[in-house]
């Protein structure tokens, strides 16, 4: 039997591994704090303590304990780089990341929102007065290369480097604020590639730290950018291509040239008319195949387009189907798409999002519960995905 490094090498090489490979856990695909406690109580499993080890302070997902990743037989385990430059705010609950961007709690720290725009005003003559990130902190990486190299020599885990918040363009978003940047992009160029180049030029500074530290050991690294809304792109494919395609390339050839990693991009929403750009991007896996948006709803359609070129990670909706369907609806689901995905390897069945607190726990168990078990049983697997097509098939996204 394959180890899931195995797997992992088989199934970035397109050729079918012996089991699938699941995924939960990582930045933008793990579990709401509020979640993390109902599932504890539904499992009735005391040895689950994590619930107030945050890992991503915005969404107030946590850290997965062992405990439960090997109850689920997930396959990966990720390396998180530490929250450095935050400032707690004084005014209203919430922080101040090291972009600058100041973050609101929504009630009981349900979640955080973006709450201000540190350079709307900002000029050409301004923009390097700004309070830059020190890309050179070593808190942000400190005890990173320890956790990377057990888990590789005493594991047969697939490893990956989690990402360093943000890209390009979420970080000039909500430096600049959404509306002002957007129109940066088509009115005033010069001040919209500054404001990407200064941003590229200190994450591509932190990527070779964190690869520094851990690029021995980790076979992933973990890049994300949104690109797509639930019915289209955020900006024209044309404007991409000439002012964001480059600086995401030159990011992730810089990663890839300094370790020996598949590189997975994450963008959510309808991203179909980008994904041949993704592939001249050096982009390996694309994350999160979002099913319930234009364009990825036909996921056997999207092997047979790019199977060859990409592999795909997620896959399992969590705005609409996860928290509604029937325990047979989520079994059709699943089965349907690794019929779809799985064939000749490349796919990673994950959360296509955070597992979120309107999600029933029972329902969170299933998914990987009966994943693994469809993932060892061909016959059964092809019997199921071939009673009907997928959740969206009968329900209509809303």
């Amino acid at each position: 039997m394959m180890t899931p490094r195995e797997c992992f090498h088989a199934a970035m090489n397109h050729e079918q591994p012996d089991r699938l490979l699941l995924d939960m856990g990582k930045h933008i695909g793990s579990i709401h704090r509020r979640e993390y406690v109902k599932l504890k109580q539904y499992l009735g499993d005391d040895s689950m303590v994590n619930e107030n080890l945050i890992l991503d302070r915005m969404a107030q997902t946590v850290v997965p304990d062992e405990t439960l990743l090997q109850r689920f037989d997930i396959d990966f385990r990720w390396i998180v780089p530490n929250w450095v430059q935050v400032t707690e705010r004084n005014d209203v609950p919430g922080y101040i990341d090291m972009w600058g961007v100041p973050y609101k709690a929504a009630a009981d720290w349900d979640h955080c929102v973006v709450d201000g725009a540190p350079m709307r005003q900002a000029t050409l003559e301004t923009i390097d007065d700004f309070q830059w990130p020190d890309p050179n902190d070593p808190e942000q990486f400190r005890g990173l290369r320890e956790k990377a190299k057990h888990l590789y020599e005493n594991t047969d885990y697939v490893i990956g480097a989690d990402a360093i918040k943000a890209g390009v363009l979420m970080n000039a978003l909500q430096m600049r604020g959404y509306d002002q940047f957007f129109m940066d992009l088509v009115i005033d160029k010069e001040f919209a590639e500054a404001l990407m180049d200064r941003i590229l030029d200190r994450l591509k500074q932190m990527w070779s730290r964190y690869m520094d530290e851990v690029g021995p050991y980790v076979q992933i690294a973990y890049v994300t950018d949104d690109l797509g809304s639930q019915s289209s792109l955020l900006i024209s494919p044309k404007l991409f291509r000439d002012m964001l395609k480059p600086r995401m390339k030159e990011l992730h050839d810089h990663i890839k040239s300094c370790a020996d990693v598949k590189l997975m991009f994450h963008s959510d929403g309808a991203v179909l008319p980008l994904l041949d750009d993704f592939v001249e991007m050096n982009v390996d896996i694309l994350n999160p195949v979002q099913t319930s948006v234009s364009g990825l709803e036909d996921t056997f359609a999207l092997k047979e387009a790019f199977g060859d070129r990409l592999s795909f990670h997620g896959a399992i909706d969590v705005q609409q189907m996860m928290p509604n369907a029937t325990t047979e609806e989520l079994e059709q689901e699943i089965a349907r798409r690794i019929y779809d995905l799985g064939r000749n390897g490349g796919f990673i069945l994950a959360p296509c999002h955070n597992i979120g607190h309107d999600i029933p726990p029972e329902n969170v168990v299933t998914l990987f519960e009966k994943a693994r078990e469809l993932g060892k049983d061909p016959a059964a697997l092809k019997t199921i995905a071939e009673r009907g097509g997928s959740y969206f098939t009968s329900h209509r996204v809303a």
